[in-house]
C-alpha cells in the first residue's frame, strides 16, 4: 500500500467527502475563468494540507463542518500561492503540466490567484470562521514577507543561515502551521492546544523545507527535474550555505562566482553539487532537518496511542524520507 493511501486510512471517508465540497467552490459564471479553474482541478497534487487539517482536527477532537471550511480555505490559499509563485518565477510548468501564466498570460494567472484567495476568505466569512481568517490571514501576510526577504537576498547573494530559516519560517512553515491550527481550531477553542499544534505545523513545515532543499543536490531521477536547478535559479539554501561558511575565502569566491552565472554549464554545476558534498553541506543540512522532525516527534507523544497518531508519525517520517 502507498504511503500516502496508509496515512490517509483513517479519515478516507473524510477527504473523499473534502474532495466534493471543494469542487463545488471551484466553480464561477464566468466561462474563462471556470475553464482554468477546471483545469487547475485535473491537475490537483497530493492534497497533504488538507489532509494535514484532517488529522489533526481528529487527534483532537471531532470533525465536523468548521474543519471542511478550514481545509477548503486552506488548500484555496494554497493553490492560489502556486499560481502566484509561478508568476513570481516566471516557471512555465507545474507538476509536470503548463503553468496558468504559460497557458494564457501573467496578468490572467495574477487575477486567477487573487480571486481563489478572496474566495478562501469569502468561505470563512459566510461560516463566522474569523478565527480562521486571523490565522490564514497571517499566513499570507508572513508568506508575502518570506517572499520579499528572499528576493532581496538573493540579489547580492549574502543569505546567512539565519536569513535561509527566517525565509523558511516565513514561507512552507507558515502555510503548514495554518494547516495545522486551523485543524485543531476547527474542533477546539483551547488555546494552548491551537498554539502546540501551529508548532508542530512548524517543525513540519522547516524539516519539510530543508528535505526540499537537499533533493537538489541529490541525483534520484524521481523529483522530475535534474539535480542542480536551485544553482540554476541562483537560489541559496541551506546545504550551500553551510559548505559557503566552512570554505577559505578564495574558494567562497570561487563558487559565489559560479552561482552568479546567468548561464551554467553542467560540468559548473557537478563543481558546486561536488563543492557542498565535500564541505559536509548534506550531512549539515540533514541533521538539521532531522532536529525539527524529531521536535514534531515529540508534540505527538503527547497524546495517547491512536490510528490517527500513528498516521501523523507516518506524515511526518514521510515529508523527511521522501525522494521527490
Amino acid at each position: 500500500m502507498p504511503i500516502l493511501t496508509r496515512i490517509k486510512k483513517p479519515i478516507e471517508k473524510e477527504m473523499a467527502a473534502f474532495e466534493a465540497y471543494f469542487n463545488k467552490t471551484m466553480r464561477s459564471e464566468i466561462p474563462l475563468l471556470n475553464i482554468i479553474l477546471n483545469y487547475i482541478l485535473r491537475r490537483k497534487g497530493k492534497q497533504m494540507r488538507p489532509l494535514l487539517v484532517f488529522l489533526t482536527a481528529k487527534l483532537n477532537g471531532n470533525i465536523g463542518e468548521s474543519t471542511y471550511v478550514a481545509a477548503t480555505f486552506i488548500e484555496l490559499l494554497h493553490t492560489a500561492s502556486l499560481v502566484h509563485d509561478d508568476v513570481v518565477d516566471d516557471a512555465h510548468e507545474r507538476r509536470g503540466a503548463l503553468s496558468i501564466n504559460a497557458l494564457w498570460n501573467s496578468k490572467i494567472a495574477v487575477l486567477v490567484g487573487d480571486y481563489l484567495l478572496s474566495k478562501g476568505m469569502l468561505i470563512s466569512v459566510e461560516k463566522s470562521r474569523f478565527d480562521m481568517l486571523e490565522i490564514v490571514s497571517e499566513a499570507v501576510k508572513s508568506m508575502s514577507e518570506g517572499e520579499l526577504l528572499q528576493i532581496q537576498k538573493s540579489r547580492k547573494l549574502n543569505l546567512s543561515e539565519d536569513d535561509y530559516f527566517k525565509i523558511i519560517l516565513s514561507k512552507t512553515a507558515a502555510l503548514l502551521s495554518a494547516c495545522t491550527a486551523c485543524g485543531a481550531r476547527s474542533v477546539s477553542d483551547n488555546q494552548e492546544t491551537i498554539q502546540i499544534m501551529k508548532e508542530f505545523g512548524e517543525n513540519i513545515g522547516i524539516a519539510f523545507q530543508i528535505r526540499d532543499d537537499l533533493l537538489d543536490y541529490e541525483s534520484s531521477g524521481l523529483t522530475g527535474k535534474a539535480p542542480g536547478n536551485d544553482i540554476k535559479e541562483k537560489k541559496i539554501t541551506l546545504p550551500l550555505i553551510y559548505a559557503l561558511e566552512q570554505s577559505s575565502y578564495f574558494k567562497r569566491r570561487h563558487i559565489l562566482g559560479i552561482v552568479k552565472t546567468k548561464k551554467k554549464s553542467k560540468s559548473e554545476i557537478a563543481e558546486v553539487i561536488n563543492f557542498v558534498s565535500e564541505y559536509g553541506g548534506m550531512e549539515y543540512a540533514e541533521a538539521k532537518m532531522n532536529q525539527y522532525r524529531d521536535k514534531a516527534l515529540a508534540i505527538l507523544d503527547t497524546y495517547p496511542d491512536s490510528d490517527i497518531k500513528n498516521s501523523l508519525k507516518e506524515f511526518v517520517l514521510y515529508t523527511t524520507a521522501r525522494k521527490k
